[in-house]
């Protein structure tokens, strides 16, 4: 039986179209660097406004991955 190690990195993402979206950005940036990606879950989320509006949506990401032998 073999046990592995998995390590919980944290990621700030953002997209001007909704949190959903923010999220997928996030992890397909992650993804280019850090191989393994088995989870990952919101932390926080906000938004800036300007003039009234949602500007940008914001989430902070931590991901769950498991490190190579």
């Amino acid at each position: 039986m073999s046990n592995s190690i998995a390590k919980v990195t944290e990621v700030i993402c953002s997209s001007s179209k909704s949190f959903d979206d923010a999220v997928e950005n996030g992890i397909k940036r992650a993804s280019k660097t850090l191989k393994g990606i088995t989870g990952a879950w919101v932390a926080d989320q906000k938004v800036t406004v300007n003039d009234g509006k949602i500007d940008e949506y914001r989430v902070v990401l931590k991901l769950t991955f498991v490190l190579e032998d």
